[in-house]
């Protein structure tokens, strides 16, 4: 599904002025896709983990991935909310002054299987490549009308803080691989981190994937982005791209990591208090439309990464009820 959306995306640079092609074609059959993948990550809730190696990659450096429980439940979550956007998306986009539909429809589409390779990635590397090209695909969708320069400043910004995340990532998962020098998942979760190194990959983690969320104070561009990006994109990125900030603390924490102590949990906790309060505080004044769902999507990050950090503190305290991912195998069953 991830491949066709791909083609999808390249079929739409065939005819790059056509709107009826990406429209009336593209779309719809995205839509098809996002149903086929929802379809996918529902059977897929209950099986097995599934492994895979790519033969794409650098040379002795194939890209891993995998499927389990954790993936199939996000995997659902982009299905089903790409189904909706693509067919409002489908009557959306016009030829105008900013991006050819047809570079668009290419665009939107390496975003969404971006999306989709982050949630199988089970590799450092695959999962960076995954996110930096999630990351470049948005930032040409946001500044789609790339002649204002409000626009462009505001996708700057955007694209500022993405890598910021970003570089926080990759020391992640430098951290996490414990010397050993092997970046695999596998080698991650069988590393024996010290305390300290411990609580640094998590606390690296925090402020990659809290950029992306837009956590408090590094949600500065989610108020910029959001009214800057097309009505669709704006719906992803609130819908779906946001979470997979939440799906890459889990996997760390959860999963690489294994066994969080309790005071980890205080930190996304607060941070994700302060994020709520703020976020419903400025989206109550807002008179822009746009600018209230960015405004809201941060008051609803917040209270996930809220409720995230409970589940950390409720894990190390030995409260296993309280805490949903009570177990390591009870995220990649």
């Amino acid at each position: 599904m991830l491949g066709l959306w791909v083609l999808l995306g390249l079929a739409g640079l065939l005819r790059p002025m056509s709107v009826g092609l990406v429209g009336r074609t593209l779309f719809p059959l995205s839509t098809l896709c996002s149903i086929a993948l929802s379809v996918i990550a529902v059977v897929s809730l209950a099986a097995p983990a599934e492994h895979a190696v790519l033969p794409i990659g650098l040379p002795d450096l194939p890209m891993h991935v995998r499927l389990d429980a954790l993936s199939s439940v996000f995997l659902l979550l982009l299905g089903t909310s790409s189904a909706g956007i693509s067919v409002f998306a489908a009557g959306y986009f016009r030829r105008g002054e900013g991006t050819p539909p047809g570079l668009i429809c290419l665009q939107y589409h390496l975003f969404l299987a971006s999306m989709g390779f982050i949630l199988l990635a089970d590799d450092a590397y695959a999962f960076m490549v995954a996110w930096e090209t999630m990351a470049i695909s948005s930032y040409f969708l946001v500044t789609t009308q790339h002649r204002i320069p409000e626009i462009r400043s505001a996708g700057f910004l955007y694209l500022l803080m993405a890598h910021v995340g970003a570089i926080s990532v990759l020391l992640t998962f430098g951290v996490l691989q414990g010397g050993s020098w092997h970046f695999t998942f596998d080698a991650m979760r069988a590393a024996h981190l010290a305390p300290g190194w411990a609580a640094a990959a998590f606390l690296l983690a925090l402020v990659g994937f809290g950029a992306k969320a837009g956590l408090v104070p590094m949600h500065v561009w989610l108020p910029e982005a959001h009214p800057a990006a097309p009505s669709p994109v704006s719906a992803l990125m609130s819908g779906v791209m946001l979470k997979m900030a939440v799906y890459g603390m889990i996997r760390v924490t959860f999963d690489l990591l294994g066994t969080p102590v309790w005071w980890w949990g205080l930190v996304p906790l607060a941070a994700g208090l302060v994020s709520a309060l703020y976020g419903a505080v400025f989206a109550a004044v807002q008179t822009d439309m746009k600018r209230l769902l960015a405004y809201s999507s941060i008051e609803n990050l917040g209270l996930a990464f809220a409720g995230f950090g409970l589940s950390v503190v409720f894990h190390g305290a030995g409260m296993r009820i309280p805490a949903a991912p009570s177990r390591r195998r009870s995220i990649t069953a």
